[in-house]
């Protein structure tokens, strides 16, 4: 048995959770908030008795053996490496980290302390992921990976009246791209590594955030088209097109439907049973359990070098778009006075 904690009381840490509880060795045991009426009201729905308002309590008390992270993208690395230099394994919410030199950091403090870390991306882990990577010879040489993820955000609507929420405030390291855009970008690295250049361009809200955007990857002899936004909405597939046929997959983010278009007009469907979308998180926390009952330190799927790669792209992308948060001013100043 797993002794969980949770840092965040949001949705996502409940749907988490929800789909963690289907696993026999998951037992949540601690909930951080910043407010103790949140907390214990929180822990209350899961009658969990242990619930911190202090990150630092937190990380010394022995009430738990690993922890989620669901706090705003900004406070990631700081409150990883507080837990993980406690001797705290971490499953992170995605993106893992602000930037790379955070995931850096957070990287070198797992290796040091002999814990588990790992971003909690769960397309990459679900079967209908798996049966792309299973079945993706079939297609021949691959030309071309095109990934869409375009969902009205209901935030925006505050945002056009005014009111900046979390979603759209620079100050959380969030926009399209680091919310959206990690889902197209993720899986590609996974199938075909980093690329050797990446073009990218959006649109940038006045808060200081993007609220869509598009990024051309270059590799050897292919390349990917990948589109995200908060403020639009597409109904678009995603594909991996091959020499003999395209490889289609319903949703990128969760996919559920995926299939083979051959050049013949044939269609093989090669979709897998998979648990419904409510409980698609349950496979992120099966493969860290996994990992943790092995002794193992690190996912050979959602890996060290997996999200580097990815977070490298996501800082270039974000260079060329001229998008800074206040955390990359942070973490320039520490390596500065380092």
């Amino acid at each position: 048995m797993i002794r969980f904690a949770v840092i965040g009381t949001n949705w996502i840490t409940e749907q988490l959770i929800q789909a963690a509880q289907r696993h026999p060795d998951f037992a949540l045991t601690a909930v951080y908030s910043r407010t103790e009426a949140k907390a214990s009201e929180f822990a209350a729905k899961y009658d969990v008795k242990a619930i911190f308002t202090d990150l630092k309590a937190m990380a010394e008390s022995d009430a738990f053996d690993a922890v989620y992270i669901a706090s705003p993208n900004a406070y990631h690395a700081e409150q990883a490496i507080l837990l993980m230099d406690h001797g705290k394994h971490v499953l992170c919410e995605k993106p893992i980290a602000s930037n790379a030199a955070e995931l850096k950091a957070m990287i070198a403090a797992a290796q040091r302390n002999n814990v588990l870390l790992m971003e909690a991306l769960k397309s990459t882990l679900l079967p209908n992921f798996q049966t792309v990577r299973d079945h993706l010879h079939k297609i021949g040489t691959i030309r071309r990976y095109v990934a869409s993820y375009c969902q009205y955000s209901s935030r925006y609507d505050a945002y056009k009246q005014g009111t900046v929420l979390n979603a759209f405030n620079p100050i959380y390291s969030n926009g399209a791209l680091m919310d959206l855009g990690v889902y197209c970008i993720y899986p590609l690295v996974v199938l075909f590594g980093k690329p050797n250049e990446v073009k990218a361009g959006g649109v940038l809200l006045s808060s200081g955030v993007d609220g869509e955007g598009s990024l051309i990857a270059k590799y050897d002899e292919m390349d990917a088209v990948i589109m995200y936004s908060k403020i639009t909405d597409s109904a678009l597939p995603s594909e991996i097109q091959g020499e003999l046929g395209t490889l289609v997959m319903d949703k990128i983010s969760t996919p559920e439907k995926v299939e083979i278009r051959y050049r013949d007009g044939s269609v093989e469907n090669i979709s897998r049973p998979q648990l419904d979308s409510k409980a698609h998180m349950f496979y992120e926390m099966e493969e860290f359990i996994r990992l943790l009952n092995s002794g193992q330190r690190e996912s050979a799927v959602n890996s060290f070098a997996n999200s580097s790669a990815v977070m490298d792209m996501m800082d270039e992308a974000r260079r060329q778009m001229g998008l800074v948060y206040p955390a990359d001013l942070k973490t320039q100043g520490a390596m500065n006075d380092a």
